[in-house]
């Protein structure tokens, strides 16, 4: 970090905001600026309370808050660092990875982790509303942009309604666009429940983070023009990668 960037006349005793506080938003101003940017080290509690004249534990405090907040990452035995900014996710749209990932000018790839079908499972039977034991598709793909892993996603998909599906190019090509192109289905209409879990072992795993690390986890049940459940998705996605956003209306003008 270059020694200037941090402006020591900010940091002002008689100022109403905490010590902890002025630290964090001249770090904050840092990045902004791009004097610190995504993968640098930002300096350690010592080196923080050196020059600004405070306590090891205030520095902390500044530490924490920005990786509460997300702008940091910690990784055991180096220190904290800036983080990617992370990927603003809209609620309220139905669209896949593919498509999003490009409207942000990001690279997408998808890694086919299995592909089968399989007998539907009580959950899956009752959101695609066919019996248990129905044949149905289970896809499991890890989600990349620009080569970095940012989501899991377990796609369970209705027989009947994309015959062949898991013959197509699952990889190279959107699911959504195939769904479209080649089966004439429009998906209008889809509701989804979200949730913070911790990363178990294998998601941890091919996630590229620590087990334990939150991840948001997604359901998703998405139906086509003539209402019918097509797909149900369950998605955990990379807490430290995603902000989702709803825009809430209120009911009846109060």
């Amino acid at each position: 970090m270059h020694e200037e960037g941090i402006d020591l006349a900010k940091l002002k005793q008689e100022e109403p905001a905490p010590l902890y506080h002025q630290i964090k938003n001249c770090l904050l101003e840092d990045m902004k600026a791009g004097r610190l940017k995504p993968g640098d080290r930002v300096p350690s509690e010592r080196e923080l309370s050196e020059r600004f004249g405070v306590s090891r534990m205030t520095a902390r405090q500044a530490l924490v808050q920005l990786g509460t907040e997300g702008y940091l990452v910690r990784e055991q035995g180096k220190g904290s660092f800036v983080a990617s900014p992370k990927i603003v996710q809209p609620l309220t749209l139905v669209s896949g990875f593919t498509e999003d990932m490009r409207r942000r000018g990001l690279r997408p790839a998808t890694r086919v982790l299995s592909a089968a079908e399989v007998p539907a499972d009580a959950r899956a039977a009752a959101a695609l509303q066919c019996r248990e034991g129905t044949p149905i598709y289970r896809l499991e793909r890890l989600r990349l942009a620009d080569g970095e892993p940012l989501a899991l996603e377990i796609s369970h998909l209705a027989v009947d309604a994309c015959p062949g599906v898991l013959t197509l190019d699952l990889e190279g090509q959107s699911l959504y666009d195939q769904l479209r192109n080649r089966y004439d289905l429009q998906l209008l209409r889809a509701t989804q429940t979200l949730e913070a879990v911790p990363a178990e072992g294998w998601q941890a795993e091919v996630l590229h983070v620590r087990p334990g690390t939150p991840l948001m986890h997604m359901e998703r049940l998405v139906h086509d023009q003539w209402d019918r459940p097509v797909e149900l998705v369950v998605s955990y996605y990379r807490g430290d990668r995603y902000r989702f956003v709803a825009e809430l209306r209120a009911h009846g003008g109060e």
